[in-house]
């Protein structure tokens, strides 16, 4: 892994956000997602155990149970898990749940249909890329070309160089306000731009690797989410159901007018 690239990249970015890959013959983890559209089963990743661990204490709980799919876009993906859609959840036991889990961003996880990764704030305000504790979302996605997806090479790189400034711009603030220094917002803002030129100075372009290309050429997926939210599961059963909840009618928020509902989450055995 350290002579990647984009392993390298990330390091810069993230560091200690990336997860060695655990022993293939750990033991995985299967969550039912029993809704009123159909049965959803997924794998969880032991790759990711963060996230894998955050997610199985949630369902243990019984936080999904009736938890609303929020917001659903046709073609891209299903997103659940905000607190305050659970039926009988009032203000200050959803207040508990808003919390987030440290990034767990590898180049072997990427955003082919039918993943599960978690949500997260943009990087303005959370450069770490540091995920939601309870909302996920499954990707429908479609396919794309090789001129889509040279574009959207352009755009990830982009986004890196972007999360490298924040992540400057933020430390640089916070020890401003700590210290009691008297830099301006501009002198702030030209602090971090060197450092984040230095350091992407040394970087090399993301590149889509030609296998995930096919795999975005023929199943499709979402591949301009990659390397910027946490993938820690797959679908292995109920991607119809997946379909069909993506093409519910939504309103000018993209949540569904009618309800969809995660009736009950539990883990399963295969």
């Amino acid at each position: 892994m350290k002579s990647s690239v984009v392993a390298t990249m990330f390091m810069l970015l993230f560091s200690g956000a990336m997860i060695s890959c655990n022993d293939n013959s750990e033991k995985e983890t299967l969550v039912l997602l029993r809704t009123n559209f159909g049965d959803i089963k997924v794998r969880l990743l032991n790759s990711t155990p963060g996230h894998r661990d955050n997610f199985i204490s949630l369902v243990k709980t019984g936080f999904y149970d009736s938890i609303l799919f929020h917001r659903v876009i046709d073609d891209f993906m299903i997103q659940a898990g905000d607190p305050s859609t659970k039926m009988e959840m009032n203000d200050e036991t959803s207040a508990k749940y808003i919390y987030t889990v440290p990034a767990e961003i590898n180049d072997s996880l990427y955003h082919r249909k039918g993943v599960i990764a978690a949500a997260r704030q943009g990087d303005q305000v959370n450069p770490e890329r540091a995920s939601s504790g309870t909302q996920f979302y499954i990707v429908e996605g479609r396919t794309f070309n090789d001129a889509e997806l040279d574009d959207i090479e352009t755009r990830i790189n982009a986004t890196v160089q972007q999360a490298v400034f924040y992540k400057y711009l933020k430390a640089e603030r916070e020890r401003v306000n700590e210290s009691g220094d008297t830099k301006t917002a501009a002198e702030i803002q030209e602090f971090a731009s060197i450092l984040t030129y230095d350091e992407i100075a040394e970087m090399e372009p993301y590149v889509i690797p030609e296998s995930r290309r096919e795999i975005y050429r023929s199943e499709g997926g979402t591949p301009h989410l990659d390397w910027q939210y946490t993938v820690f599961g797959e679908v292995i059963e109920g991607m119809e159901v997946v379909k069909s909840i993506a093409s519910v009618e939504t309103d000018n928020r993209d949540r569904p007018v009618e309800k969809v509902i995660i009736l009950e989450a539990k883990i399963v055995k295969k």
